[in-house]
């Protein structure tokens, strides 16, 4: 089961090898980076959905990841992350009908959402200065603006060179795309040159499949004790694998920067 509910022109629309051999295009993209960039087409672009906790546990996939349906709910195949969240939900339940403040039940929703997985999408530039295709990691807010920057200039991809901009930093990072109007000016007599040979290859979708930290359970399960989470309610113990235990190579990336907690359905399984 791949990590992706959605690549090309599916992820695209979406939002209106496992560390091998392979070199990752994944580049750092914190707040600070600039890029001039070129774009070679809308549909470079993959959905994904991350777990991890802000300070204390870096954004990873599941090596066996839940099945959601079309709106992104977890439907079969949860992880130990997404069973934290669904007890803690269960917790807020049970809390409001004991008659718990407002206050009360919405701390502990609001903990629950920390443990369920966030949709992100890898978006694959080529970089003017290095003459290679690169991907940053993007919130679905974020993506949406370079997306909407993109289709403004769909017909024009071929003639126009970007600047690919992050400011800011956690929920307030703010991603820019903006067209290199003055190229001549702009850009050096490297990049110009680089810019020219946009055309000679597709970006290669596989190497999404390089950009991801791939956690395997026992891993996932480590991770949860690190963000505080009592394994235990779970019937779980470091050592002690759960009959469903899967393996995992961990490829190369810790993305960052998810939205804001929204109000979404608690899982059910």
């Amino acid at each position: 089961m791949t990590m992706f509910t959605k690549v090309g022109a599916a992820a695209a629309a979406a939002n209106n090898d496992e560390g091998g051999a392979k070199e990752s295009p994944i580049v750092s993209f914190k707040s600070g980076s600039t890029y001039k960039v070129g774009v070679k087409s809308i549909n470079d672009v993959a959905e994904y959905y991350g777990y991890g906790m802000y300070g204390k546990v870096n954004t990873f996939v599941p090596k066996n990841p839940p099945e959601r349906n079309a709106k992104g709910y977890v439907q079969k195949n949860p992880s130990v992350w997404d069973k934290a969240a669904d007890l803690l939900y269960k917790d807020a339940d049970a809390a409001k009908d004991s008659g718990a403040g407002e206050d009360d039940v919405k701390a502990i929703t609001s903990e629950a959402y920390l443990y369920r997985g966030k949709k992100r999408y890898l978006r694959a530039f080529f970089d003017l200065t290095s003459g290679k295709d690169i991907v940053v990691d993007l919130s679905p807010r974020q993506e949406q603006t370079v997306k909407s920057t993109i289709e403004d200039n769909v017909d024009d991809l071929d003639a126009i060179a970007f600047k690919l901009t992050k400011k800011g930093s956690g929920t307030n990072a703010v991603v820019s795309l903006s067209a290199i109007v003055k190229m001549e000016r702009d850009l050096t007599e490297d990049e110009r040159a680089n810019f020219a040979k946009i055309g000679e290859a597709p970006f290669d979708m596989d190497s999404f499949e390089t950009c991801l930290y791939v956690a395997d359970e026992e891993e996932q399960i480590k991770n949860l004790v690190i963000a505080g989470f009592d394994i235990a309610r779970l019937g779980l113990s470091i050592g002690a694998q759960p009959s469903t235990q899967s393996t995992a190579q961990p490829a190369a990336n810790t993305p960052s920067d998810a939205d804001a907690p929204s109000a979404e359905p608690k899982l059910n399984f």
